[in-house]
């Protein structure tokens, strides 16, 4: 018998949008003022979902203050163009919408700022959506994904934590899900591949839209 969630939280990239056109551009742009030439874009795709600071340090071998810096120039191109650089998962905003209808409350929980979270999701139509949008904060708060997931379950009173799944497409999602008491389900269709998901603990791994709704609706047809 397959739990039914009344509390969905859902990532952004790679789960709601692909962002990876913006985010790697805005990156590639932020490495070339360090004299870091990079041709192909899918070299950087590894960036899409994990926090930028982590990444350049991990990636770049970057220290702190310029990975800070990276950050600052990520965002000169972010800001202003990559952020709609980006396009809905087909067949993503019916489900929000089915999720909807069907009495769920549905939240975003991203590693990505709130402040652009907002923004992507009022581009595209979709804030009528989501009941709350839990992001990190400009100044690097929040920037683990369990932060950002106890946040949104402490900001709506949430305490049934059996009643609470995340939904999301990298081991961050992963691994925030377990350090928090809730379940995940791993999509394929984002950034991650099954066995990254599989080896961070994923509860179910789904490989489309259509099959998460079957995972999150299972009683509608």
């Amino acid at each position: 018998m397959q739990p039914e969630y009344t509390y969905i939280l859902l990532d952004l990239d790679g789960t709601v949008t692909d962002s990876m056109e913006g985010i790697t551009k805005s990156i590639q742009y932020a490495l070339k003022h360090f004299g870091i030439e990079v041709k192909d874009l899918n070299d950087l795709r590894k960036f899409v979902g994990p926090p930028l600071k982590e990444s350049l340090m991990e990636f770049c071998h970057f220290s702190t203050d310029e990975a800070e810096e990276g950050i600052r120039r990520y965002r000169e191109r972010f800001a202003e163009t990559g952020i709609y650089e980006n396009a809905v998962y087909p067949g993503m905003e019916r489900l929000l919408q089915e999720l909807n209808e069907a009495g769920k409350q549905v939240m975003l929980a991203t590693g990505k700022p709130a402040y652009y979270a907002e923004k992507i999701l009022d581009h595209f139509h979709l804030s009528r959506y989501f009941k709350f949008v839990g992001g990190s904060g400009l100044d690097g708060s929040l920037s683990h994904k369990d932060e950002v997931i106890r946040h949104v379950l402490e900001n709506n009173d949430i305490w049934d934590l059996s009643d609470v799944v995340m939904v999301g497409d990298r081991k961050h999602d992963i691994i925030g899900a377990r350090n928090t008491g809730i379940d995940c389900i791993g999509v394929l269709y984002g950034y991650g591949d099954r066995e990254e998901l599989t080896q961070a603990g994923a509860k179910r791994i789904v490989a489309s839209v259509d099959e998460l709704k079957r995972a999150l609706l299972p009683h509608s047809h």
